[in-house]
């Protein structure tokens, strides 16, 4: 659940979409105001209102890209995941130019619930720790890039350290290989998933070596961080 009850803002000119994403919202303890154009979220949005805007990018008034660029020069400094059919290579890196996170439809609510969480934890909203993550004897510290486990300290190089921190923002969430290729590696990375097995088999040899083991094989679905009971 939601600690603190963020406050979201939904913008979609689609009813159904903005009825269903505030539903799953809420139930995970977000507060939820909802927008069904962009110039309504554009009245609605004001400094400090809200911790984070999900923004569609096909609208009829305003396309998301320019309501999250006049948000911006307004003073409305937050976080912002768009949502969108676009899934080509070059709008997905144009939207991350612009946003936190750029979500393709059609989407699972449980992967976005998870990304909304990462977002809003990169933008410091779990208090004075924020740039702490935290699974059983594992801590990592993604402003130092530091890893202990059980206090004893863990090198991983640039890339070891991406997977694991995908891995720690979603915590007993079973992650797809294909997931974790496009959240880690560039979106323009051609590389087959093999290259994911590689790295989970390097980090797994840096990070569960004193046990319990905490990275988990789900076979023929991905990667799971938990404890070995669970």
């Amino acid at each position: 659940m939601s600690a603190d009850g963020e406050r979201i803002l939904v913008v979609d000119d689609e009813p159904f979409i903005t009825d269903l994403l505030s539903a799953a919202l809420r139930f995970e303890g977000f507060t939820v105001e909802v927008a069904g154009s962009g110039r309504e979220a554009l009245a609605m949005a004001s400094p400090g209102r809200h911790d984070l805007v999900m923004l569609d990018v096909m609208m009829p008034d305003l396309e998301g890209t320019e309501v999250c660029r006049r948000l911006r020069q307004s003073g409305v400094d937050v976080p912002v995941v768009f949502l969108t059919a676009r899934d080509a290579t070059e709008d997905k890196v144009a939207g991350l130019g612009m946003a936190d996170d750029y979500v393709t439809k059609p989407f699972s609510l449980e992967e976005l619930v998870a990304r909304v969480r990462a977002v809003l934890r990169r933008a410091g909203h779990d208090g004075p720790d924020g740039a702490e993550l935290r699974f059983a004897d594992l801590v990592m510290n993604t402003d130092t890039h530091e890893v202990w486990r059980d206090g004893r300290s863990i090198e991983l190089t640039a890339t070891e350290f991406r997977v694991l921190q995908y891995l720690l923002e979603h915590p007993r969430r079973v992650v797809p290989k294909t997931e974790l290729l496009d959240r880690v590696w560039d979106y323009s990375f051609n590389g087959e998933a093999n290259i994911v097995e590689t790295y989970i088999s390097y980090v797994r040899k840096k990070v569960d070596e004193p046990g319990p083991p905490l990275i988990h094989t789900v076979r023929g679905v991905g990667y799971t961080l938990r404890l070995p009971k669970e």
